[in-house]
């Protein structure tokens, strides 16, 4: 029998790669999607009839358990979340319904139902929020900035508490920055490699952003779903920070980005208070020691091709749809 994963959150940027990979390993892939009139299905077209797409919920831990009984996945990777910092100080409440009681749900589902089931979690660099150490590593404490980081923490360790207390196969993956050309564009990377895209197509002038000195580790969505997998396969369940090990400010992004297109960022970028955050991240870099010597992983893809890639695909959209 072919091993079945269950993805939360497949029509994000994270189960779209990650959908890809198990497919191409040979998985059967059932998605999890909520029952709602704004569901885009954009990121899994080229696979859609490849994959079971069935009804569930986080808010809701009957409709979970009605998929694991249904489905009986073997693994069960749960990225779904309201997942953008930015809106978490507009919807705190649901973010932590989400973001954190919903891993508490799904957690309690997979108890219930079968605890064979392996689980992984998508934890956050934003965690680490102010930082008490650089780089941040698995030992590292955390000081979330936002209440997106806090919802991470609880669900980071409602999954330890599981595996602890239930003997579960939980696993978090404390996943630093990770992009490409499918992240949404309310994200800075994705809105500025979209921006570069209009205005050397001339349906812009300028690109307004926030803080332009916030430091990130930037890596590759593509690479870090491979992580997550990798994590699934280990003999004990383990959390691992997956990054690069590198760090780049907001403004050599933009330095990279507006050059791909031959620009000059500083004609177009204009500051916004409206972008900055209530409390801000400066610096997050990751130590990927443990994922390289006990998963044998290592990104493929560096910064500049990652930033390149990005703005390459924007450029052919916009000249395609003037979006």
């Amino acid at each position: 029998m072919s091993p079945r994963a269950l993805i939360t959150g497949i029509t994000g940027q994270d189960g779209s790669y990650l959908a890809e990979l198990l497919l191409d390993k040979g998985y059967d892939v059932v998605g999890m999607v909520r029952r709602s009139s704004t569901v885009t299905f954009e990121r899994i077209a080229h696979i859609q009839d490849k994959v079971d797409l069935v009804a569930g919920d986080l808010l809701d831990e009957v409709s979970m358990l009605n998929v694991l009984r249904e489905h009986r996945p073997t693994e069960v990777y749960n990225l779904a979340a309201q997942s953008f910092v930015q809106t978490s100080w507009g919807q705190p409440v649901l973010t932590g319904e989400t973001t954190a009681l919903g891993v508490t749900r799904l957690l309690d589902a997979i108890r219930i139902v079968d605890p064979e089931i392996r689980f992984y979690q998508a934890s956050s660099s934003e965690m680490f929020g102010k930082v008490v150490e650089v780089p941040q590593r698995e030992t590292t404490p955390f000081y979330p900035r936002s209440p997106y980081g806090v919802a991470k923490v609880y669900g980071h360790w409602i999954t330890v508490n599981y595996r602890e207390s239930y003997g579960l196969h939980a696993t978090s993956g404390m996943l630093f920055n990770h992009e490409s050309p499918r992240r949404g564009l309310e994200f800075v990377t994705r809105k500025i490699t979209h921006g570069v895209a209009r205005i050397k197509q001339g349906l812009d002038t300028e690109l307004r952003l926030g803080n332009l000195d916030a430091k990130r580790d930037w890596g590759f969505a593509g690479d870090y779903v491979r992580a997550m997998w990798l994590m699934m396969q280990q003999e004990t369940a383990e959390d691992f920070v997956i990054s690069t090990g590198e760090t780049h400010s907001v403004r050599e992004f933009c330095e990279v980005a507006f050059a791909r297109a031959g620009l000059d960022y500083e004609k177009y970028v204009v500051l916004d208070e409206r972008y900055m955050r209530p409390a801000e991240v400066d610096l997050l870099v990751g130590d990927p020691a443990k994922a390289r010597d006990q998963l044998g992983w290592k990104p493929d893809v560096d910064f500049q091709r990652l930033v390149e890639m990005m703005v390459d695909a924007d450029l052919k959209l916009v000249e395609n749809f003037r979006v």
